[in-house]
């Protein structure tokens, strides 16, 4: 075989279709965010304002976050110098766990690298504690849910997304004695919608399952202290396992589930992918502990982060856009051709320093690429206004304009 020729194929594949990612070089600058600087692939620069972060708060950039890790790197250097179970387990491990276990009302929680891993290492192992356990996963979870679910080696079945119906009727034609476990999430990122978490806690103790909530794209922006939507809902007494990340809305690093005792013991017990991975560096467990701390308190940001994301929305709305609008935070315009949506980004950093990545397949199905903005409590009324002058002009006189985006 000739390797080369094949590694070209593949990538000159994506080109084609339109969906090549490409990296953006962003400089950020502390206390400055949403605004940051792009390093062209010249070596010029250029300021530009991000939409597309994943910072939904900007705890990346808060004062109690920066402390915290400058404390922590001064006390105890830079890595863990080891995995949990050799070396890698610190005071600032134990604290980040127990405000996380707090959080969400559960008695354990456990770290990760990140909540891919959470997700994989957890879902794949459930059938080494559980023999015979089917695992019910919504088709449009999240890719390290899926692989998590493919990795284990049990039954599997996927439901229609947020089909309560559907769910039902697979659960129905079960064996009632298999061990059985419900796998979704409370806001999926891509069109913001909300999982019926109550309907499926109804069904999973009707059947004897056990529930599975992803709340990556929640944590810290809903409830009344930042426990997600379960928190919100009143119902994270009636999950089983949460799964949250440490890098989106607390804005450093890692993941997480939060259980109860037993079962925190026993994935740490027998999940490779915790068992043999170095634990987080100090520094990062102390700032992420500080700003899980600090936004248990802190609802006026959550309030400025939903009053942002509504605003925004009515003023795309307004120009006409095909936005999707589900009532969360999560802000996609959907443009529907992979060539069109990576033109219309790069016409929006070009043009105006505004920068959104393109979402395309496999993230999303094909035919519905969109622009994914992610409005912040520190994205004012001056950034909002130059983002949907920009939008109105790029759709208004490019984006109908086939040929020209397509040139």
């Amino acid at each position: 075989m000739n390797y080369e020729a094949e590694l070209d194929r593949a990538i000159e594949n994506l080109h084609q279709e339109g969906r090549y990612r490409t990296f953006i070089d962003i400089v950020r600058h502390k206390g400055q965010f949403p605004h940051a600087t792009w390093r062209k692939p010249d070596g010029t620069e250029k300021p530009v304002t991000v939409w597309c972060g994943n910072d939904y708060l900007g705890m990346g950039q808060h004062p109690v976050v920066l402390n915290a890790m400058h404390e922590a790197v001064d006390a105890t250097g830079a890595g863990s110098g080891g995995t949990r179970n050799i070396s890698g387990t610190t005071l600032y491990h134990k604290r980040l766990e127990a405000e996380l276990a707090d959080l969400h009302g559960k008695e354990a929680a456990l770290l990760f690298t990140s909540a891919y891993v959470a997700n994989d290492a957890t879902l794949s192992t459930l059938p080494k504690l559980f023999p015979g356990l089917i695992i019910y996963s919504d088709e449009l979870n999240h890719a390290s849910m899926i692989e998590g679910v493919r990795r284990n080696g049990g039954a599997k079945r996927i439901f229609k997304h947020n089909d309560v119906d559907h769910l039902r009727e697979l659960m129905a034609a079960d064996d009632p004695a298999a061990p059985k476990l419900i796998a979704f999430e409370s806001v999926y990122s891509m069109d913001g919608d909300f999982g019926p978490i109550e309907a499926i806690c109804d069904l999973a103790d009707e059947f004897g399952a056990l529930t599975y909530l992803d709340e990556v794209h929640a944590v810290g922006m809903y409830g009344p202290r930042g426990g997600g939507v379960s928190e919100r809902d009143n119902l994270a007494h009636r999950i089983d396992i949460i799964n949250g990340t440490l890098a989106k809305a607390f804005g450093v690093f890692g993941g997480y589930i939060a259980a109860s005792p037993k079962m925190v013991d026993a994935i740490r017990s027998y999940a490779p992918g915790f068992i043999f991975t170095s634990s987080m560096p100090p520094a990062v467990a102390a700032g992420a502990a500080a700003s899980v701390a600090h936004l248990k308190t802190d609802q006026t940001l959550r309030d400025q982060h939903q009053m942002q994301a509504r605003i925004l929305k009515m003023r795309l709305k307004g120009l006409g856009l095909p936005l999707i609008d589900h009532g969360s935070h999560i802000v996609p315009v959907i443009v529907g051709n992979p060539v069109h949506t990576k033109k219309l980004s790069d016409m929006l950093l070009d043009d105006y320093g505004i920068y959104v990545q393109p979402i395309n397949f496999p993230t999303v199905p094909r035919g519905t690429e969109r622009l994914r903005f992610t409005p912040s409590p520190v994205h004012g009324p001056r950034e909002i206004d130059q983002l949907v002058t920009a939008m109105d002009r790029l759709w208004s006189h490019c984006a109908l304009n086939r040929a020209e985006l397509a040139g």
